[in-house]
């Protein structure tokens, strides 16, 4: 059956358009955008009031498929996707086994097919993430891999992170880059710093970061290679970005919403759910990290949706690192840059949609006619408190509970079907 999506401010940038228009979806795809749209047969959706944009791409995230599925599998967390308007998703390679054989990037593949947002996988550059022998690229990439990355931990090899930033781009890949000088953050837990000190417990330092961020973009600069750098915290990580990116350095980097919204303040609470790795930092690192989204040193936004049980997040000291994201993601990216005057939702579109897709290469990020209708359906004003009971992965590891945020995703369309609807 055919859609039409009656009334709606269809925001795209890639498309230059913003205003008021319809769109008629056919066959799966979009088949025509424009205003007074007749369609015979066709099931109308009334969108007056609410943003059609193009579903997002969530460039960071971890399924738990295969090996940890009591905390997520790949279909609960493709329903939590949809649920915050994200239609498709990068699997990062921390799984159990590690991604890092064509049979567990086929097993993901084909399980994603059942799924309500498209799974594309990166596949490790190291053999379970050891960062002791490096995995075989071109295997990964005929088994369906679009990315590199051993997320989850840095590759301390510097050689075979070399390798692999030089051999991507012959396939058309990016090498994805998790920046942490291990032996800095030495097992710490939060930020090392005046609330680290508070609490009394190992912290991890900034340099950590920072140190990581410089070898990956010292070896994108000698091998005139691309790289994109993973969750930025630091104000130093962005302007080290920043600065290789006016000297011409193929570089582009992501940042997460609990990077832009929160502080390391939130940790006094002993509250598991606000640890994760890279920790939440100071106010000047949040300062700064709005900086690097509004100049473009930071090209996107990304989730790190990691989730885990209640019961692994019940110790504060001895809990994982990790917090589930993609459902509240666009709500935190309204509240705290578009309804503060700070970015335009067109802009927000851009960082959550259009660039995510242009990175990794992906067929997404646009509404133009005869590209898979991805679309989904918000409510910019539409106020809410987030219940983690009420998310629909199964883990309820979000910093964000109990938080009153505007936008709302009413409806997301994957390939022309309604896969949620609130």
């Amino acid at each position: 059956m055919n859609i039409l999506i009656k009334n709606s401010k269809v925001v795209s940038p890639a498309d230059g358009i913003n205003g008021i228009n319809d769109i008629l979806i056919s066959d799966g795809k979009i088949a025509q955008i424009g205003e007074s749209i007749s369609a015979d047969g066709a099931q109308i959706i009334d969108a007056e009031g609410l943003c059609a944009i193009p579903g997002l791409v969530d460039m960071h995230v971890h399924l738990r498929d295969p090996g940890q599925t009591q905390k997520e599998d790949i279909l609960s967390g493709c329903r939590a996707a949809a649920a915050g308007g994200v239609t498709g998703l990068l699997a990062m390679p921390n799984t159990t086994p590690a991604t890092d054989s064509p049979e567990t990037v086929k097993y993901i593949l084909e399980k994603a097919k059942r799924a309500d947002a498209k799974v594309y996988v990166a596949g490790s550059i190291t053999k379970g993430l050891k960062s002791q022998e490096p995995t075989d690229i071109a295997e990964l990439k005929r088994a369906g891999a679009i990315a590199f990355t051993d997320d989850g931990r840095p590759v301390e090899n510097t050689k075979y992170l070399s390798e692999a930033m030089k051999l991507a781009p012959q396939y058309g890949m990016r090498v994805v880059a998790h920046c942490e000088d291990l032996f800095l953050a030495d097992k710490g837990i939060i930020n090392e710093g005046e609330i680290s000190e508070k609490l009394g417990v190992k912290g991890i330092p900034a340099a950590a970061e920072d140190c990581g961020t410089a070898r990956e973009i010292a070896l994108a600069a000698a091998l005139g290679v691309p790289v994109h750098i993973c969750h930025v915290s630091t104000k130093t990580s962005v302007e080290l970005i920043r600065d290789a990116k006016n000297r011409g350095v193929k570089v582009t980097a992501e940042t997460a919403p609990h990077y832009f919204s929160l502080t390391e303040n939130e940790l006094l609470k002993r509250d598991a759910d606000f640890r994760m790795n890279p920790p939440l930092r100071t106010i000047s690192d949040v300062d700064e990290i709005i900086n690097g989204l509004l100049d473009g040193t930071l090209d996107a936004i990304a989730t790190d949706h990691a989730p885990h049980t209640v019961e692994d997040k019940s110790d504060f000291e001895n809990a994982p690192n990790g917090s589930i994201g993609m459902e509240t993601s666009l709500a935190v990216g309204i509240t705290c840059l578009v309804k503060r005057g700070l970015m335009s939702f067109e802009k927000l579109v851009e960082k959550m949609s259009v660039n995510p897709a242009k990175i990794l290469g992906i067929n997404a990020g646009t509404l133009a006619v005869g590209v898979p209708a991805d679309i989904a359906l918000v409510d910019l004003n539409e106020e809410w408190v987030v219940d983690a009971d009420k998310l629909h992965g199964k883990s309820k590891n979000t910093p964000f509970k109990g938080r009153r945020l505007f936008g709302k995703v009413k409806k997301t369309i994957l390939d022309g079907r309604v896969v949620f609807e609130d």
